[in-house]
């Protein structure tokens, strides 16, 4: 005893001391042991990665209520032959959409209550092998609590015991007769879609472009296992969110441009009738054509919405670039002098001077723009911003969904060999990290990340008005666009060109080398090793950069080191992916890569049961099934287990004493 007593420190002995009290005997720290050592050898949990949803609601929510195919493929594997193809579409349809579901069958269906026992069965039976993979403890946890102990009892039927046969048959059959069968459904059918995913990634870019962001939070927000790492969109929001000015404009000059700001006004409740009084006033005879919205036809909008939107998109784009330049000026570290644009118009000619070349411009209608002091806002654009950043800054849904990006969202998550980030690695060509010089330090690769993220969250946190908050808030701005940004990337953001200048030269934004050198498998393995990970199992998810699947890009890199999922979720891409985006599935078998044909609509789904066509793009898959041992959790709970089996010998040798 006494050398085992040199062995354990005073603060080891204090932390047995703390444990004892969850396992205050031998008997209760060995059922632990026993407990977790199962769970270690259980097939780990199904992972899914998505990116830059940009919005689109409909297509998000469906590909979660489906688990990108795994549902319908295991009806498949459930039922083979035994179901029609219409009978399958239909129960996985149920499974998606109960309640809308069940409205229609109950139209159609003559003989409801054989539908129902035939319905509930079959959903007691996918439930029972969904959760086969689970801990009881794990299922009962995610079961809904109104029918949770008859759930319960039916996933753990035993069809063999004769003498129960009458017992879970009246269980039906109750469901049934006391009308609460939809209700039931509804309940095991949700369960079935949370049981697919035990965890969500969401690789960045959940804002902008497509209408409904607000509604895609509310799913993410109320997710029970989520990570999110944070794309250049989602840092605006969260800057503008914050008080920047220049992301407040940029958040409204994205919505305008896409004619989204019903999720400023409704969905938010920012009051945006001082910046349309103001646009309506000042660009009165400007027909803004540059700046009707892009989907003004697909939309349908009428003449007077297409110029109100119009001006109103000209106005905050005016007003984001004076704001621009204020950060610009008192950030010289930021390198970005060269986006000070409105000095280099030359109004008489109709030019501007870009980098030593001079284009014609398309519009040179500024009444706001002082040639004498072109970056300096008008009493009239400073009236318009204060009022806007106040409805911001005191919006209570924007504010709750910023907080939960920052309570689940990083610039980075290292997860089961995985690094996820939305962008890149700032690099050299030679493949090296880069070593960038931020806040007064010089920093590269995960340390880089690091300070990134610390700055990012002093921004949000810090008190108003302080040195510090408006510095971090200005770097915040310089990660929506700045060249060393490892949410962006690029040279430059050629914003101004792509308004004002038609010559599409002018328009080019060169990417960071990591952008083509991340299809080199050492350059990738390198980038894993500087993060931590074992750089011949880990792989990289990405998004950020749309993988253009017409023009035969794919989204494979570095000999499946790297994984590309941005494939084109948004609407507006999808001309140019040619599909509609990608879901990475990494479960006990292995990676699965799904691309995703454009998705009709709810409503089509639930009655035409059209599924979204998903196809597998890619396998990576193990000879062994990878086990809840060899993950993250895994290793935690070995390192549980081995705390435990501590206590226990301080128990056996006196050194800490048993309660019974």
């Amino acid at each position: 005893m006494e050398n085992y007593e040199k062995e354990l420190n005073e603060q080891q002995i204090d932390y047995l001391k703390l444990l004892a009290k969850q396992y205050p005997n031998i008997n209760t720290a060995s059922s632990e042991i026993i407990n977790l050592q199962a769970i270690l050898n259980l097939p780990k949990g199904t992972e899914h990665f998505l990116s830059d949803i940009h919005g689109e609601y409909e297509a998000f929510s469906h590909v979660l209520r489906n688990a990108s195919g795994v549902i319908k493929n295991q009806i498949d594997a459930i039922f083979g032959g035994s179901l029609t193809d219409e009978e399958k579409k239909e129960l996985a349809t149920l499974i998606y959409y109960p309640e809308q579901k069940l409205e229609l069958i109950a139209e159609k269906e003559e003989n409801m209550d054989e539908w129902l026992k035939t319905t509930l069965k079959r959903l007691v039976y996918i439930c029972k092998v969904m959760s086969s993979k689970y801990t009881r403890s794990k299922v009962r946890k995610a079961l809904p609590k109104e029918f949770a102990y008859i759930i319960e009892e039916l996933l753990h039927e035993d069809g063999n015991i004769a003498a129960k046969e009458l017992y879970y048959s009246e269980i039906i059959e109750s469901i049934i007769r006391l009308y609460q069968a939809d209700r039931f459904i509804t309940a095991i059918a949700h369960l079935i879609q949370r049981l697919a995913i035990d965890r969500l990634h969401v690789i960045g870019d959940v804002y902008d472009r497509g209408p409904n962001a607000a509604k895609v939070m509310d799913i993410i927000s109320k997710y029970h296992s989520v990570d999110i790492q944070w794309g250049n969109h989602d840092i605006s929001w969260m800057g503008a969110a914050a008080g920047c000015q220049a992301l407040i404009c940029n958040v409204l000059r994205i919505q305008a441009r896409y004619a989204n700001l019903d999720t400023i006004e409704e969905d938010y409740g920012i009051n945006l009738i001082p910046l349309a009084t103001f646009a309506m006033d000042t660009y009165a005879d400007d027909p803004c054509e540059r700046f009707i919205p892009k989907n003004a036809v697909e939309l349908e909008l009428d003449e007077k919405e297409k110029m109100l939107l119009a001006k109103m998109h000209k106005a905050i784009t005016v007003m984001q670039f004076k704001y621009e330049a204020q950060i610009i000026r008192r950030n010289p570290q930021f390198k970005m002098e060269g986006r000070l644009l409105f000095d280099k118009i030359n109004y008489e000619k109709g030019t501007i001077d870009l980098y030593g070349e001079e284009y014609p411009m398309n519009d040179i209608h500024f009444p706001t723009v002082d040639p004498e002091d072109p970056f300096e806002l008008t009493d009239g654009e400073k009236l318009v911003m204060d009022k806007i950043k106040s409805s911001f800054v005191n919006s209570d849904k924007l504010q709750e969904h910023t907080r939960f990006l920052f309570s689940k969202g990083s610039v980075y998550t290292v997860y089961n060999s995985n690094l996820l980030f939305h962008g890149g690695v700032p690099m050299n060509e030679d493949g090296s990290l880069k070593e960038v010089e931020f806040m007064g330090e010089k920093y590269k690769g995960r340390e880089y990340f690091d300070a990134v993220e610390r700055a990012i969250r002093q921004g949000y946190f810090n008190k108003p008005h302080t040195d510090v908050k408006r510095r971090c808030m200005d770097i915040i701005w310089y990660m929506w666009c700045g060249e060393d940004s490892p949410l962006f990337g690029k040279q430059r953001m050629t914003t101004f060109e792509q308004y004002f200048v038609s010559d599409k030269k002018a328009h080019h934004e060169e990417k960071n080398p990591y952008y083509h050198l991340r299809n080199d498998e050492n350059v990738c393995k390198g980038v894993l090793e500087a993060f931590g990970l074992d750089p011949e199992a880990g792989h990289i998810v990405n998004g950020h950069v749309p993988v253009k699947v017409k023009k035969g890009e794919t989204p494979i890199k570095a000999n499946g080191k790297l994984f590309v999922i941005d494939g084109g979720f948004s609407r507006a891409y999808q001309g140019e992916t040619g599909i509609a985006g990608y879901t990475l599935i990494y479960n006990s078998h292995g990676l699965v890569l799904v691309s995703h044909e454009p998705f009709e609509s709810t409503e089509s789904a639930i009655a035409k049961e059209t599924d979204i066509h998903s196809s597998t793009v890619a396998l990576q898959y193990t000879n062994d099934r990878i086990r809840v041992k060899d993950t993250d959790n895994g290793k935690q709970l070995k390192k549980e287990i081995a705390d435990l089996e501590l206590l226990l010998r301080a128990y056996r040798e006196g050194i800490i004493k048993e309660i019974e």
